[in-house]
């Protein structure tokens, strides 16, 4: 299966468990493998099947910005469904990095999901 990658898009929400968490939108980096069958027998390169990238990152902000969400890992898994639902891919991979631990360069999840 052929990938379409999109790395580290930023994007700030309010995600935590505790309250004080929850007080203020944090960075999140969050990347996507997205899953498809680019070669299209019988056409031009021009005229290859290729993800809309901007559409991608913009489902993702909306996802993110829509409500809070207490864990990175239903953050990874509302991502992964909305992609789905949409067709952007057949399958995504979806990691999503978040910066709330002293000394450490940053906590994250990693899903794959397919339709």
């Amino acid at each position: 299966m052929d990938k379409i990658i999109i790395k580290d898009l930023e994007v700030d929400m309010q995600i935590g468990v505790s309250q004080e968490e929850q007080a203020h939108a944090q960075r999140l980096l969050v990347s996507v493998d997205l899953e498809l069958d680019l070669s299209v027998p019988g056409r031009t390169d021009a005229e290859s099947s290729t993800a809309d990238y901007q559409a991608v990152t913009t489902l993702i902000r909306k996802v993110l910005t829509e409500r809070p969400r207490k864990l990175i890992e239903a953050v990874a898994n509302d991502i992964a469904e909305a992609i789905l639902t949409h067709r952007l891919a057949i399958a995504v991979t979806v990691k999503v990095k978040k910066f709330s631990i002293p000394r450490t360069q940053y906590v994250a999840v990693q899903i794959r999901r397919e339709q």
